[in-house]
């Protein structure tokens, strides 16, 4: 399947372009960052501080920088160091040598280049925007929130460059980067909480449309508690897990829409109704009945495959290739509940992407 191709966005950000692996967005030395920053050469970095706590007294200066960055080898560090990446905030003077002794209550001010992100889709749709809401139709491949390996690659940061730095909108739930569709946000001091608590009772009502693998009929209801997968290397994959384990109930109801083929295989176009939120809830549910998602990296693929491209250096294109789409092809195509101020229901829709209805059309694609 062909990926999607650099194009201008209508809304006047940055072009078009594709997706990376789906693998684990945390690290143990995460940085977070206000925002990107160019020095006089026109080069990106980023700047943050570092504070000396008092178990690091009288440590090395490179000894301290290499326990607090662990992706960093010692001869970075150095580097780092000797070009002048490092200074004191009190004095402002660079800190070049390595043997400098740090100080408890030090304030350390860490200046590195800007990391090389994963392109991903940027640019959004605004569905609907009144006073207290605000709902959004997501591209696949966006990630939500900065992580380690995406800061401005992210809806916030997109949100924060389209709408201004203080635009106070927050999320009122989330969706996977490669799922696509409707999202919604409240007022940060006002119908934000409310929103929330819509979703915490329930009152909201989602449904997805998903292409899976395989000739599914008729409608089913999936009744299969979910947790962290038992066995599994892949700390974010989730699996069958009782409740007397450390399971949680998970329902989701499935309804056959449409049927097709791929790549000579059978496809099914499926609505699903998620009854309760859990983590990937509808990707493992599907994968639980025999009927994973169409290009789904860590539910369609092997474990091993997965592992390939996140540990292995395998380019996430050949599985790509392999799984027949770049994205899973999961579609938050609908969501209703109370407006926030009003207490009216209200419903939003998102359209069938076009990458997922040249696999099998459907209307409104």
């Amino acid at each position: 399947m062909s990926q999607p191709r650099e194009g201008q966005a209508e809304s006047g950000v940055d072009p078009v372009v594709l997706a990376d692996s789906a693998a684990p967005e945390e690290g143990d030395d995460a940085e977070v960052y206000d925002d990107i920053v160019y020095d006089e050469h026109g080069q990106p970095y980023i700047e943050f501080e570092l504070a000396v706590g008092p178990g690091s007294e009288g440590q090395r200066l490179d000894r301290f920088l290499s326990q607090r960055f662990t992706r960093l080898s010692r001869n970075r560090v150095h580097k780092m160091l000797a070009g002048g990446g490092v200074r004191c905030r009190s004095s402002g003077e660079s800190m070049r040598k390595n043997s400098l002794r740090v100080r408890a209550g030090q304030v350390l001010i860490i200046r590195r280049p800007a990391p090389t992100e994963p392109p991903v889709v940027l640019d959004y749709a605004i569905l609907h925007r009144d006073r207290h809401l605000l709902v959004l139709d997501k591209p696949a491949n966006l990630p939500v929130h900065p992580s380690a390996r995406y800061h401005r690659h992210t809806l916030t940061a997109l949100m924060r460059r389209r709408l201004g730095p203080g635009h106070g909108w927050e999320m009122a739930h989330r969706l996977d980067r490669e799922t696509s569709g409707v999202m919604v946000f409240g007022r940060r001091h006002g119908s934000g909480p409310v929103l929330k608590g819509s979703f915490f009772r329930r009152e909201v009502d989602k449904q997805y449309l998903a292409l899976v693998t395989g000739h599914f009929e008729g409608t089913q209801t999936i009744d299969v508690p979910l947790g962290s997968a038992k066995g599994s290397r892949i700390l974010i994959k989730i699996g069958r897990r009782e409740l007397d384990d450390g399971g949680q109930l998970a329902r989701t109801d499935v309804e056959s829409l449409r049927h097709g083929q791929h790549r000579g295989q059978p496809i099914t176009l499926v609505r699903c109704w998620p009854r309760t939120g859990r983590t990937h809830q509808i990707r493992v549910h599907l994968a639980s009945i025999g009927h994973p998602l169409i290009g789904d990296k860590l539910y369609t693929a092997s474990e091993q495959e997965f592992l390939d491209v996140v540990e292995g250096g395998r380019p996430v294109a050949e599985l790509e290739a392999r799984l027949g789409l770049w994205r899973h092809a999961l579609h938050a195509s609908s969501l209703s509940l109370p407006h926030p101020h009003t207490g009216e229901r209200v419903e939003f829709t998102a359209a069938w992407p076009p990458e997922l209805a040249q696999l099998l059309a459907w209307p409104g694609s």
